[in-house]
């Protein structure tokens, strides 16, 4: 399509459209990291357009690890993406954060293990800051967009992100919690390390399914516990984010334009050419 797609939307299962949406594209692109997820489709909604991309791939055929998540934010990126809405489901470490309740993250803490989780590798080394892995303006515009519609929701809350697929053990859900962890998910990372890489905003919004089972008093997680609640979080993100798209897609956050640029550090005269090819279609005027 000849439109630059400021908007992206990462989907969790059941979000891939909005309702009222017009559908304009779908493309399935090769990058030089493989093809994303699944066809992602492009709409019109309020005058803007939005990029939709199941991450587990529609009918959730990949598991978390299987994911292809540089593909997927290279796609968004070549597409012109300049902001990333990221949804995804939860288990909640505390109390005060019950089952169907929303939240917005501001930290990570990372227990992946086997997951390609940059796109500077194999003779072409950057190292981008990621003290603050979401975007402080972008988070502020979705509690704004949550508050215009009346729904609560959570903020500042550390997530923690786990390989999977088994939910965690009894020993870890209450390590985690000592940790000062609130949320867990299995989806959150490498995919925020990658759009900051990419120098794309990047936001998650959390949908909490369970109490991990940290929490005795209740019924232990299991598959039937989290989908009873998915349907109903996703007739929820789906008011939510067309709330959201009311306050985003402006070109008004440049914070992190740059960055990446900066962050290189191989001496040009060592860096890997095909790895600077594959590099160029994400940053065609950095090499």
């Amino acid at each position: 399509m000849a439109n630059v797609v400021k908007i992206g939307v990462i989907g969790g299962t059941g979000l891939y459209s909005l309702d009222g949406m017009e559908i304009v594209d779908e493309v399935f692109p090769d990058t030089p990291w493989g093809k994303p997820s699944d066809k992602i489709t492009i709409g019109r909604f309020k005058g803007k357009d939005i990029a939709f991309l199941p991450r587990h791939g529609k009918g959730h055929s990949l598991n978390p690890s299987e994911v292809p998540a540089r593909a997927n934010i290279a796609a968004l990126k070549k597409l012109g993406v300049e902001e990333i809405v990221a949804f995804s489901s939860v288990g909640s470490l505390r109390q005060e954060i019950a089952p169907r309740d929303f939240s917005l993250p501001s930290q990570i803490i990372d227990r992946t293990k086997a997951r390609a989780s940059t796109f500077f590798e194999n003779g072409m080394v950057a190292h981008a800051p990621f003290a603050d892995p979401f975007s402080i303006s972008l988070s502020k515009k979705i509690e704004e967009a949550a508050k215009s519609i009346g729904l609560p929701i959570h903020t500042n809350k550390t997530l923690i992100c786990m390989e999977g697929p088994l939910f965690s053990t009894r020993a870890e859900s209450h390590m985690y919690r000592s940790w000062g962890a609130d949320i867990i998910n299995m989806t959150v990372l490498p995919e925020a390390k990658l759009a900051r890489e990419a120098e794309i905003l990047y936001q998650m919004v959390c949908m909490t399914t369970d109490y991990d089972c940290w929490k005795e008093d209740e019924e232990h997680v299991t598959l039937e516990m989290v989908l009873a609640n998915l349907g109903k979080n996703a007739d929820t993100a789906k008011q939510l984010l067309a709330a959201i798209i009311d306050f985003i897609g402006k070109s008004d956050d440049t914070s992190i334009i740059g960055s990446t640029k900066f962050s290189l550090v191989t001496s040009p005269e060592k860096r890997n050419p095909e790895q600077i090819e594959k590099l160029k279609y994400l940053f065609p005027t950095y090499f």
